[in-house]
């Protein structure tokens, strides 16, 4: 819906400067560029960039209450504003807006802190209340929308964005040194801390609260409850979670602006896609995106799946050019490296939509709570091995891992499934199963080769503390799998879905993480989840009657990119070079020599390196355009001779 930032001073008597929240502000206005507004009094200053969706003509931000004592800023949609309002207007409140965003405000009124637990949607927000002197912070339970924020001395900064608050004076871009381990193997940071050196992320789930004494407290108000299978027959949950889904999207169609879907042809988003069309008035418009590469389009399935819906459907294709001409422009937007390629064309179709709508409902985050991954059937699979593999000494364990890791017997596909496993694990040491395999690019044993002295290869102390769930807390091994991926997987996944929607002015919705919905599946046995080594069981009986039995049952392609074979095209040698300039050596970050084994062994198809070099091509990226401030990366990574690149808007 928009963009939101802010700064309150810890001296009260310090007055915050407007043209200060100002500049924040205008570091975001791709996520709101209809209109900005404005609270600026004495030591707090608000701001808020709107995309208009709801009471486009009323719904003006900041907004306050009745007697003006409560300012809100507020980012995302409430979903069962209409049910809160009525009971709140039967408590006596006043309302002047039909805005889902003035509920808020009233429900504060009427619960304070607990508002959150009223609501059912996507949130992040800041109320000042002037009578107490106080801040509150809140992000929506699943981490669906964006908060991050920067404490000082004098004062405490935040913003949707990083970008807004390296705008606020005396900030600069900093390397946060003890997270760079934890980026290199996972590509993201897990728990509260971020690249940039004191920057934090407001846990999803998470409320934080300024006192007017200057004292910060962070709370959680809500987690993922405990795996609870309830006791009934499969067709109750097939024809509850059908029930609770169709529900959950009409909810999402929420809007005063035209809507869509991404469709990418795979089983979520077509389910969601198929579910709109059926209670969406006319048309529904869908939207995908494909490359001049055949073989990792999925645009054929698309088209299949538009066609049986009867959706007004368009599709963009991007050429090698565009994929790398993008990047620099993408990784501001990202605030981060990207973690994967796949960011890229998630961008370029919310840009083909933002043609048509301002909104559109995705598919995401379905893997991660109905087990649509492979690996966690091979996971369960390999478990009950794990009887004869646990006896085997360390050493052995060891030799069979580089064995499939290294060895020209398996194919990537699986070798990725072998070690996403209990082969991956070294006996009871649950973080190896994450840490020593192909789910981290660097393991800890490699990062003490590339990395130079003075760096600590000690990747995820986040991941660690939700590990800790997998050895002790209850529940059988498919729940905690997932318990661990929806804490720390799925909200980086969240963060790239609203930041590259935003990017092109689309708000991106996700019916699939509604926490009423999520709450259900846990009472979802495990056996509905999974079938033999097919994942997402339960959601593939449920829409049975709405797709094509091809698109149920189609191969799970992943969002796909050709980045692996442009690499062997060519890109690589220019990655390579500009992993060498003399500015990338200068950082002093890793070790040459690693560096140069690590383009060779992929040169040479000793070992397949593409998501390695990945990572450390757009970390290179990354420091160009926060660290160096670069607006002209184009040299180093476009196609073309001769062209001038993006201009990327970056201040140090």
């Amino acid at each position: 819906m928009c963009g939101i930032c802010g700064v309150l001073n810890l001296d009260r008597r310090n007055p915050v400067d407007r043209v200060v929240v100002a500049a924040m502000n205008q570091r975001i206005v791709h996520r709101g560029p209809d209109e900005d507004g404005y609270f600026v009094e004495g030591p707090v200053g608000l701001g808020m960039r709107r995309l208009s969706i709801i009471d486009v003509a009323g719904g003006h931000q900041p907004i306050t209450n009745e007697d003006q004592s409560v300012f809100l800023i507020f980012n995302g949609e409430i979903y069962n504003h209409k049910k809160v309002r009525e009971g709140l207007i039967a408590r006596g409140h006043r309302y002047r807006t039909q805005s889902d965003t003035e509920t808020v405000v009233h429900g504060y009124e009427e619960y304070g802190v607990d508002i959150v637990q009223h609501l059912q949607g996507m949130f992040a927000f800041a109320i000042w209340d002037a009578r107490r002197k106080s801040l509150l912070i809140a992000r929506d339970r699943l981490g669906i929308k964006p908060m991050y924020y920067l404490t000082t001395p004098q004062a405490l900064v935040f913003g949707s964005e990083i970008k807004a608050i390296l705008a606020y004076p005396g900030v600069t871009a900093g390397l946060d040194r003890d997270v760079l381990s934890e980026y290199l193997a996972f590509g993201y940071i897990a728990g509260e801390q971020t690249l940039f050196k004191g920057v934090r992320k407001l846990q999803p789930g998470h409320t934080m609260e300024i006192a007017e004494s200057g004292e910060i407290t962070i709370r959680q108000y809500w987690d993922l409850p405990p795996y609870a299978p309830e006791d009934h027959p499969q067709k109750h949950f097939v024809e509850t979670f059908r029930q609770k889904l169709e529900e959950t999207v009409v909810s999402h169609l929420m809007s005063d602006v035209p809507l869509g879907v991404f469709l990418s042809g795979g089983l979520d988003s077509s389910a969601v896609a198929a579910l709109t069309a059926r209670h969406h008035d006319g048309p529904v418009k869908t939207f995908s995106v494909g490359y001049d590469e055949e073989k990792y389009s999925e645009l054929p399935y698309a088209r299949q799946v538009a066609k049986h819906i009867g959706s007004d459907h368009y599709e963009i294709r991007i050429s090698e050019s565009d994929f790398f001409d993008a990047l620099p422009k993408l990784i501001w937007h990202e605030d981060t490296p990207l973690m994967g390629p796949a960011s890229v064309p998630l961008y370029f179709v919310a840009k083909l939509a933002r043609e048509q709508v301002k909104v559109v409902l995705s598919g995401e985050g379905s893997d991660e709570t109905l087990a649509g991954y492979s690996r966690y059937p091979w996971t369960i699979w390999n478990k009950r091995f794990d009887a004869v593999y646990g006896v085997l000494p360390l050493g052995m364990r060891s030799l069979i891992r580089r064995q499939i890791a290294d060895g020209p017997w398996f194919s990537a596909g699986l070798k990725r499934k072998l070690l996403h496993t209990f082969l991956g694990r070294d006996g009871d040491f649950w973080e190896s199963l994450y840490f020593d395999n192909f789910f981290s690019a660097f393991s800890e044993k490699e990062q003490s080769g590339l990395l130079a002295p003075g760096f600590t290869p000690a990747p995820g102390s986040a991941y660690k503390d939700e590990l800790a769930f997998l050895g002790s807390r209850s529940g059988d091994m498919l729940s905690r799998l997932l318990y661990t991926d929806i804490k720390t997987y799925l909200v980086e996944l969240l963060m790239k879905q609203d930041q590259m929607s935003m990017a092109a002015s689309v708000e991106s919705r996700v019916p699939f993480l509604d926490h009423l919905l999520l709450e259900f599946a846990m009472t979802i046995p495990s056996k509905y989840k999974t079938r033999g080594l097919t994942g997402k069981w339960i959601l593939k009986e449920a829409v049975r009657d709405l797709l094509p039995e091809s698109i149920i049952h189609r191969t799970k392609l992943g969002f796909p990119t050709p980045f692996e074979g442009w690499l062997a095209a060519g890109r690589l040698g220019q990655i390579e070079s500009l992993m060498f300039e003399a500015r990338s050596r200068q950082r002093g970050i890793f070790q040459e020599d690693a560096l140069r084994v690590l383009f060779a062994d992929h040169k040479s198809g000793r070992r397949n390196n593409y998501d390695r070099i990945w990572r450390v091509f757009t970390f290179e990226l990354w420091c160009r355009v926060f660290l160096d401030g670069d607006k002209d990366l184009a040299p180093h990574i476009a196609g073309r001779a001769g062209s001038t690149g993006l201009s990327v808007p970056v201040h140090r």
